[in-house]
């Protein structure tokens, strides 16, 4: 059995809202199905009963996003009830684990069209109950939040595994020793690409916004942040500790999505590819290290393209927190800095954890389109420890 190519014919996402923001009102569903129908749009020349099946991320899965999110969204679309969809969660790698999932099963013949995204709403996940053990319990019951982090935790879990990710974030910057400083910085950086990004219209082909919501770009960009604001907040989650609310990625709603095709579904299309897939891995690593699960991931991949950090012509790495981006960056010294996140990252744009795998994929593709050629690499960390990262190329 031959395997197929499998190309990236457009990728879209819809602009980042912030906690509470503009997007607040807005089911994950119909976030999702949003841009599922803006990909079948933008390709007229395809018949979406060719569309073999749909496979999403979705982190959290507590509330409307709870009964397969992404066969919600082909329904929601007015996609053809023939096609089928499927819901995967890799935590804050879902979206990219999406991508793989999708392009292994057109690789392998078991598809030739797909699409692959990624959806999170984390103002609108849930507070959940867990049922007694017992019935009618006389005392009170804890109620949990959904929005992020552990809940219900195993009390078999080691307590070093359990962390808080906010604390993770620290351990990482203690192993490499970045400074309060240090991080603050890359924060600003990352907002200023971001607004630059957005002002040279560089975004304007990838994002799809809302109907009917007044949200035109990402939420979050502060553009007009200095290093004295940011030195003003406290850490979050140490007395002493260098990570805050500045530092960090913020909570945010949003999806992204894209269309997959090998060599005949690319006939089908009419159109040019943005980009090819051509390797992808995951590892694990202890799990209050998860900032650091990227540097493995990472380097496997690139063994298995044949690549090294000197291929690469752009990069899009997940700033959960500056200092998880600055450890594996500093594990990475072959790797020109230079090019890592060039139209901002998250802790600018906003990090919808289901979504974001598949928001970095999109942007690496359109990148490698806008120069024409290059080698390009998305990589995540992921909470629970583990790392995820696929290359691109074109």
């Amino acid at each position: 059995m031959s395997i197929r190519d499998v190309y990236i014919v457009d990728a879209v996402r819809t602009p980042i809202g912030k906690f509470g923001g503009a997007l607040a009102g807005v089911r994950p569903d119909d976030l999702a199905a949003h841009v599922v129908r803006a990909l079948v749009d933008r390709t007229p020349a395809l018949d979406p009963a060719r569309i073999d099946d749909v496979v999403f991320g979705d982190a959290n899965g507590a509330g409307e996003d709870n009964r397969d999110v992404a066969r919600m969204a082909v329904l929601l679309a007015g996609l053809p009830v023939s096609v089928p969809g499927v819901t995967v969660n890799r935590l804050c790698g879902s979206g990219l684990e999406a991508v793989i999932q999708a392009a292994r099963a057109i690789a392998l013949g078991d598809a030739s069209v797909a699409i692959a995204g990624g959806v999170e709403s984390m103002t609108r996940a849930p507070f959940v109950l867990q049922k007694p053990e017992r019935a009618f319990p006389a005392g009170h019951q804890q109620m949990y939040s959904t929005t992020l982090g552990w809940r219900m935790t195993n009390p078999r879990m080691p307590e070093e595994w359990t962390v808080s990710l906010g604390e993770g974030a620290e351990l990482v910057a203690d192993k490499h020793g970045i400074s309060r400083e240090a991080q603050d910085a890359f924060a600003l950086e990352s907002h200023r690409k971001a607004a630059a990004a957005w002002s040279a219209g560089l975004y304007d082909r990838e994002v799809v916004p809302y109907p009917d919501v007044a949200l035109e770009r990402d939420e979050c960009i502060r553009e007009g942040s200095t290093p004295e604001a940011l030195a003003r907040l406290k850490p979050a989650f140490r007395p002493d500790g260098t990570v805050t609310a500045g530092n960090a990625s913020p909570l945010n709603d949003g999806a992204a999505a894209l269309l997959l095709v090998d060599e005949e579904g690319l006939a089908a299309t009419g159109r040019e590819p943005l980009a090819r897939i051509r390797a992808s891995a995951v590892t694990g690593i202890e799990p209050q290290l998860f900032g650091l699960g990227p540097v493995e991931a990472v380097q496997r991949v690139l063994a298995k393209a044949g690549r090294g950090f000197g291929d690469l012509t752009t990069v899009e790495l997940n700033e959960a927190f500056a200092a998880q981006a600055l450890g594996c960056l500093a594990e990475w010294p072959e790797l020109d800095p230079a090019l890592v996140n060039p139209r901002g990252g998250a802790i600018a744009i906003g990090h919808p954890l289901g979504a974001s795998g598949a928001r970095l994929a999109g942007s690496v593709a359109h990148q490698l389109a806008a120069a024409g050629s290059g080698t390009g690499l998305a990589a995540l960390c992921i909470g629970v420890g583990q790392g995820i990262a696929l290359v691109l190329e074109r």
